[in-house]
């Protein structure tokens, strides 16, 4: 695609490629005439500003010449502003080689010619600089004549040796790319001598013996130290050919695809694959020399094209110079036109005088320039990437935390032939989170080997605070006791039988002996039964006006009410009957004198009637009439344990899971963090796994690992009881579920991963995504997906639909981008 052009009949030399801005240089053309006849000669300085959409190039500076130039190079020697340092040297018709200063031409302050020599006796067609010394400049002209230059002294040059017999025109010199002490220099006729600088005597003589090789080009290649190529400019024999001095018996491959003359050939330093050539055939071709392919063809008019070079700077950029006067900057990477298409529509309308040219004074309206039919005009770029912009390595993180990385191996250098290096992929698994999976694994052995036991007796030795103590303290229980597991509730809470005992002997002043009527949930409701039928009306409206626990609103206390609560609360009705009786509490001593036979129930109860009515009196009341939903509403929330252990004791057991859901509702809708824990507390006890995943999660910010390891154990525990499997019907347990499996996955442990996502699609948030809009065509995805994928997308589908789609979604993601890291 162009992008610049300009009207000049010149030679051009790009700046060099530490340069910026980029410029070029154009020196007038010898041997070559524009249509005005005109003689004189400059050397001009343009700078190639690609922001502006136009096809001008900005004049940075002119120097009038005496002589025309054959040849022209800008050389990396010494230093400028403005990007313009180094030197041009130009080589002219009348064998002088002069040396000029791109700041100096630009500024136009101090004298431009830095150093002329006129030792060639003939036009100096050849120009070259050494790559790795850039104060060395070899050139040549005729009668063989070959010198070599130094900048720092620029009055001396030196010859590599004796010239070749018979005296020939010298067409072209070229130093070698990889060895510094190495220059070739070529004749029309068709020979190439390689020279030795360091003996200053050719090593080697090149030549076709068709000795119909008229050469016009000559290039090392930019990375074999012992390859190179000839152009040959005969319409008879219009090939590039390709020699390996290894080999020189004959060329190692032959290019043909031009139908003339080539006049100029062009190898790009920042891929060898990339060797242009221009010819009088009217073309510009791009051939990939490993493979003979021409692999891209430049646009261009129907003129013979003399000059092509590579930008140093921007390896896309080369530079045309044809016969018809024109330099054109073109890109190898293609493009639009439209800028350009508008730039010249702007511009005929901008060439027209505004003015009346009759004279009227009038402005005319604006010129309405014909637009043609929107269209997008877009230039192909090369067949295949080139090197500069083809990434060397590269790395992709895919599902299941593996890590594809590629990279390209370099062929070897000195190969004669090209040799296909293919391209090696890495596929590896990255773990990034080896805590999580060391917990995963832990817990998944615990539950498949059923020693949760263990499992919790391990987290609370690691317990880092109290709390999370408590926490695993009560899944211990749920795991070791299944039936007896409210009296190890009770423990937990600080509610212990025998040191009740004790309490209660110290305060009567005797030892208590207990009589075995302890009562467990099924018995209570019995004798309530037994109290409601026996018991006079009276008492039972009396009973029945009790609506609160005042013992429930206030610490408790090691005094004697301390340890009558103490004592019903784990159930020690005969030490409790004891106590009443010791203080003078009949009413509490009849009400729990129940099981004491009829006599003692109807003394004492007619006692409790006529004198007392304490606070006591109410969790006595409470405990008969098993109005427990009262307790979980209005008890202080300070005493939340003493109504926990309450429930533990005498909550019916179909009643006590809703009780103790209610208690801990009322602690976590105090929104504090010691609130939330002792409503976990509750939630473990009741079962409740849904609850205690949603308090638990709610009020902190936890590790993954935590909030799952209890749940699991507790849904071990759940499953225990019940002997069936318990559902997962929360959203937030789903998604707290899900999220797991998800860093699993990223690590790589996708079959442990896929244990934990919900048995049902139904609780994934699919809110937001449409089936028929995710749909994947089911034989693209069988093709892109992997054989150990493939018993992961079935495992998947029983999962549901949901988890079935977002799985194949993530592996063919995860595809697309191993094989976009592959371009």
């Amino acid at each position: 695609m162009r992008l610049k052009e300009i009207q000049r009949t010149a030679h051009p030399a790009w700046s060099p490629a530490p340069h910026h801005p980029i410029c070029l240089a154009l020196g007038t053309s010898a041997q070559q005439l524009d249509a005005s006849f005109n003689t004189t000669a400059a050397l001009e300085i343009f700078q190639v500003d690609f922001a502006d959409p136009s096809l001008g190039m900005k004049l940075k500076g002119s120097l009038p010449t005496s002589n025309r130039l054959h040849s022209l190079v800008w050389v990396n020697f010494g230093e400028g502003e403005d990007g313009l340092g180094g030197r041009l040297i130009g080589g002219s018709d009348n064998g002088t080689v002069t040396v000029y200063s791109p700041e100096a031409i630009v500024t136009s302050g101090a004298e431009a010619i830095i150093g002329q020599s006129d030792k060639h006796t003939g036009p100096v067609r050849a120009l070259d600089f050494n790559p790795f010394q850039s104060n060395l400049l070899a050139s040549g002209a005729n009668d063989s004549e070959i010198y070599i230059w130094d900048l720092n002294n620029f009055s001396n040059p030196m010859t590599p040796g004796t010239k070749s017999q018979p005296p020939e025109d010298i067409s072209v010199v070229s130093w070698n790319r990889q060895v510094q002490h190495i220059l070739a220099s070529a004749n029309p006729s068709g020979k190439a001598v390689v020279w030795d600088l360091r003996k200053n005597e050719p090593i080697i003589k090149i030549s076709d013996h068709s000795n119909r090789m008229h050469c016009s080009g000559m290039l090392w290649h930019p990375e074999v130290a012992t390859q190179l190529v000839l152009a040959s400019e005969d319409d008879r024999m219009p090939v590039i050919q390709m020699w390996d001095l290894r080999f020189a018996t004959s060329p190692l491959k032959v290019l043909e695809n031009h139908t003339r003359g080539l006049l100029s050939i062009a190898w790009s330093q920042a891929d060898p694959e990339l060797l242009l050539s221009s010819a009088k055939d009217n073309r510009i071709l791009c051939w990939n020399p490993n493979t003979g392919e021409v692999i891209y063809e430049l646009p261009t008019t129907n003129q013979w094209c003399f000059d092509i070079q590579w930008c140093p700077r921007n390896p896309a950029l080369l530079s045309a110079a044809s016969f018809d006067g024109w330099i054109s900057v073109y890109s190898v990477m293609g493009g639009s036109l439209e800028a350009q298409q508008q730039s010249r529509a702007d511009q005929i309308s901008s060439s027209f005088d505004t003015m009346d040219p009759f004279g009227t004074g009038q402005v005319l309206p604006p010129l309405q320039v014909p637009q043609p039919t929107p269209q997008t005009t877009l230039v192909a770029p090369l067949k295949k990437p080139p090197k500069w912009v083809r990434r060397p390595v590269g790395a992709s993180f895919a599902f299941g935390g593996k890590l594809i990385t590629f990279e390209s191996p370099k062929a070897p250098v000195q190969s004669p032939q090209p040799v296909p290096v293919p391209r090696q992929v890495f596929v590896s698994q990255v773990t990034t989170e080896t805590e999580l999976l060391q917990r995963s694994r832990e817990l998944q052995a615990a539950l498949q080997s059923g020693s949760l036991s263990d499992y919790c007796q391990a987290k609370i030795h690691k317990a880092p605070t109290d709390s999370e103590q408590d926490i695993w303290r009560f899944l211990l229980v749920g795991v070791m006791t299944l039936h007896s597991a409210r009296v190890k509730f009770l423990r937990l809470l600080g509610f212990s039988k025998e040191d009740l005992e004790r309490k209660i002997s110290t305060c009567l002043g005797k030892n208590l002996q207990p009589n075995g009527h302890g009562v467990d949930a099924n018995d209570l409701a019995e004798k309530i039964q037994l109290l409601s039928t026996q018991v006079s009306p009276g008492t039972n409206l009396f009973i029945a006006h009790f609506s609160f626990i005042v013992l429930l609103y206030a610490p408790v206390v090691l005094d004697a009410d301390g340890l009558i609560s103490q004592a019903l609360l784990v159930g020690n009705f005969e030490g409790a009957v004891d106590l009443c009786l010791n203080e003078g509490r009949y009413a509490e001593a009849i009400l729990l004198a129940i099981s004491g036979g009829q006599e003692l129930l109807q003394k004492t109860q007619q006692t409790y009637l006529e004198k007392q009515r304490n606070s006591i009196s109410m969790l006595i009341s409470s405990v008969v009439t098993q109005n427990w939903g009262d307790i979980v509403q209005s008890c202080a929330l300070d005493n939340w344990k003493e109504a926990l252990a309450a429930l533990l004791t005498y909550a019916h057991p179909k009643e006590f899971a809703h009780l103790c859901e209610t208690l801990g509702s009322r602690l976590e809708g105090e929104r504090t963090e010691k609130r939330c824990l002792q409503a976990c507390l509750c939630y473990i006890c009741s079962g409740n796994i849904e609850k205690l995943v949603e308090c638990w999660a709610l009020q902190r910010d936890l590790n993954p690992s935590d909030l799952v390891e209890k749940m699991m154990v507790l849904r071990k525990s759940v499953e225990r009881l019940r002997n069936s499997e318990v559902a997962v019907q929360s959203p937030v347990l789903a998604d707290k579920l899900t999220h797991y499996a998800g860093l699993l996955a990223s690590q790589g442990s996708l079959a442990t991963a896929l244990s934990y996502l919900p048995d049902t699609s139904d609780q994934v948030n699919t809110t937001s995504h449409s089936s028929s809009r995710y749909l994947i065509n089911q034989e693209v995805c069988a093709s892109l997906i992997l054989p150990g994928e493939r018993e992961l997308m079935l495992l998947s589908s029983r999962k549901g639909f949901s988890y079935h789609l977002l799985l194949q979604r993530a592996v063919l993601q995860s595809r697309i981008n191993e094989l976009v890291s592959l371009l």
